[in-house]
């Protein structure tokens, strides 16, 4: 009981700081609450900012001012069509080519060539993707195009601008179903292989040659 009311006793007294011995002779943890807290004071935010000078200021204000900028579109004319280039001796019989009826036409189907006339029907030994029966086709492309007196041919097409070939499609057809064994020399294994092959029929429709406008 007496060391506890001992220790009351001092724990209660509060000597003034002043009896206190200095703060380097004190313990670490007595040396921290002793010591007061320094206060550094933040610069103040003109001093921060930086200043433009005159140059600064025309790049920002050439900054907006390209910001601002709106091109209007300008509507710029197409040049008209270029006219195929024939040579005199050509643009002399083209009226008489003109002028004969029944004109045939060699045209080319996927790299394939035909020799066709108005009324003919081709039988193309591949389905054509993306056409329906009922369509109308233009073939641009075509390496000869004559009637009985006169033939115009080209190096290796003629241009498109010169020919009408129009066909259409009529509809697409099939091969009755082959069936087919095929087997190997000391093979005992036999496979069967089934094909049912499709065509796209067409009707040629148009062909004629180049308009007067041309001539």
């Amino acid at each position: 009981m007496l060391s506890r009311t001992l220790r009351k006793s001092l724990l209660d007294t509060r000597l003034p700081q002043q009896t206190l011995p200095p703060t380097f002779l004190l313990p670490i943890r007595a040396r921290y609450f002793q010591t007061t807290p320094q206060h550094v004071e933040a610069p103040p935010v003109a001093a921060i900012t930086p200043q433009l000078t005159p140059q600064d200021t025309s790049n920002t204000r050439a900054k907006k001012s390209k910001s601002k900028v709106i091109v209007s579109p300008v509507a710029v004319e197409s040049p008209p069509p270029a006219l195929p280039k024939i040579s005199p001796s050509v643009t002399e019989l083209l009226p008489l080519l003109q002028a004969q009826p029944h004109h045939y036409i060699s045209a080319h189907i996927h790299g394939r060539p035909y020799l066709v006339t108005v009324g003919d029907t081709v039988r193309l030994p591949f389905r054509m993707p993306g056409v329906l029966p009922g369509d109308v086709l233009r073939l641009n492309r075509a390496s000869s195009l004559g009637s009985r007196d006169y033939t115009l041919k080209g190096a290796p097409y003629l241009d498109e601008k010169l020919f009408e070939c129009r066909a259409r499609v009529m509809g697409v057809e099939a091969e009755p179903l082959r069936i087919k064994e095929k087997k190997k020399r000391r093979n005992r294994r036999l496979r069967t292989v089934q094909s049912k092959h499709k065509f796209t029929v067409l009707t040629i429709a148009e062909v004629s040659s180049i308009n007067s406008l041309y001539v």
